[in-house]
Parts: C-alpha cells; sequence; structure tokens
C-alpha cells in the first residue's frame, strides 16, 4: 500500500515561519488576492514535507525567502494560458509555487517517486488548485505525453544532463526555463555541445526578482530555433 500524505497538521502554527516586512511585501506582489493559499502551502512544506522527507528541518526558517518566494517569481516570466511541465517536482518547487501564482497557466508535475506523488496529490486537493495536474514518470516516459510550452526545473542536475530529458517535451516553439544558481555561466559552458547537438538557441542567464528579493532568482532560458 502507497504511503499517503496527511493535509491535517495540527501544530503548524508553531511550525510554520512568520513571513518578515520584506518577505511579505514580496509575497503580496508575486501572489496577490491568492497569498492565503501560499501560506496554506508553506504550512504543508513546513509539517508534512518535512516528515516525508522532501525537505530537511533546516530550510523551515528560510522556507519563504529560499524557496517558495525563490521559484514563484518564476511566474514573472510566463505568458498567460501557457503549458508549464515541471520535471522532478519534489516538494512542488518551482511548479506548486508557480501555479498558486499563476491561476491563469496549467501546470503538469512529472515526479517519478510515489511516496512524493501521494505527498503532492494531497496538496493539490487540500488548496483546490484545479490547474495542476500530476504524472508519476520519469520524463523520458512521457515525451509521448506531455508536450509543453515552457518545461521548468530546479535541482534536478546540471544543464550537460537536464537539456536532453527536458527538450523532449517541449513543444516546437517551446522553451527551457532553468532555475540555477550562480554557476549558471559555468553549467552553460560544459553544456555548449549538447545544446548544439539539440539545436537551440544560444542560451540566456535572467535574473528574477532583483527589486523584489533579498536574493534574486537566476535562471538559464533556452528556446527552440
Amino acid at each position: 500500500m502507497s504511503e499517503q500524505a496527511d493535509p491535517q497538521r495540527p501544530e503548524e502554527a508553531e511550525a510554520t515561519p512568520q513571513l518578515t516586512d520584506s518577505e511579505r511585501n514580496a509575497a503580496q506582489t508575486l501572489f496577490g488576492d491568492r497569498l492565503a493559499l501560499a501560506e496554506r502551502y508553506v504550512e504543508h512544506l513546513c509539517t508534512t514535507g518535512i516528515e516525508h522527507g522532501l525537505l530537511g528541518p533546516r530550510e523551515v526558517p528560510r522556507m519563504w525567502s529560499r524557496h517558495v518566494l525563490n521559484c514563484a517569481v518564476l511566474g514573472t516570466v510566463l505568458e498567460a494560458g501557457v503549458n508549464v511541465a515541471d520535471v522532478g517536482s519534489g516538494a512542488g518547487l518551482p511548479g506548486l509555487a508557480v501555479a498558486i501564482a499563476r491561476p491563469d497557466i496549467e501546470m503538469t508535475l512529472i515526479e517519478p517517486m510515489e511516496r512524493r506523488v501521494d505527498w503532492l496529490s494531497a496538496v493539490i486537493a487540500d488548496l483546490g488548485l484545479d490547474n495542476v495536474q500530476v504524472i508519476r514518470a520519469r520524463a523520458e516516459e512521457v515525451t509521448d505525453e506531455v508536450m509543453a510550452d515552457v518545461v521548468t526545473a530546479r535541482a534536478v542536475s546540471a544543464l550537460k544532463k537536464l537539456i536532453p530529458l527536458t527538450v523532449p517535451l517541449l513543444d516546437d516553439d517551446g522553451q527551457l526555463l532553468l532555475l540555477k544558481g550562480r554557476s549558471a555561466g559555468e553549467e552553460i559552458e560544459a553544456a555548449s555541445k549538447v545544446i548544439k547537438k539539440q539545436r537551440l538557441r544560444t542560451p540566456e542567464v535572467l535574473v528574477l526578482g532583483a527589486d523584489l528579493l533579498e536574493e534574486p532568482t537566476t535562471v538559464v532560458r533556452v528556446r527552440r530555433r
């Protein structure tokens, strides 16, 4: 029997970090009238998410700044109505954070691990999100099923390995939006042969949220030719 995630959190008030003034300003800007949903998502991350091993307990104090806001800002570069596929969703980062911030897009979470899929499904049901679906599979197993305008990923693997996994999920005019850190430039250089082989445009490094977040988000955008 698969392990089911319990959306009930009797001790959530003690476990959930409070938003600082700067974080609240960013959260209100990114989530708008869906901020309450984002707060409930953070409650899940800090309780059942920790219990199920999706994140470590040390991440709780920085759950907003390092994780949820860091991912939600990706929604600022998405066009209305796009179909997004998030590879290796894990705790729903960035997929769920973006889906909450942007109810006008359709999100598909692709995650191979059953216990993570169970947790994601429980959270989606609890939040009442109607623009998200979860597929239990590896990216390479759903190339015939998923054709997205945008493919996202965070903390999955280096670009050299990640690009061949994600490009087959793209529509002809699609783009990859891959969250990376300070090593983005080095990863792009290391992946140059893969990028050429896949016939992709020269990658762009985007810095998102510089005027909103204490630590902006670095994203590598790769478009098809």
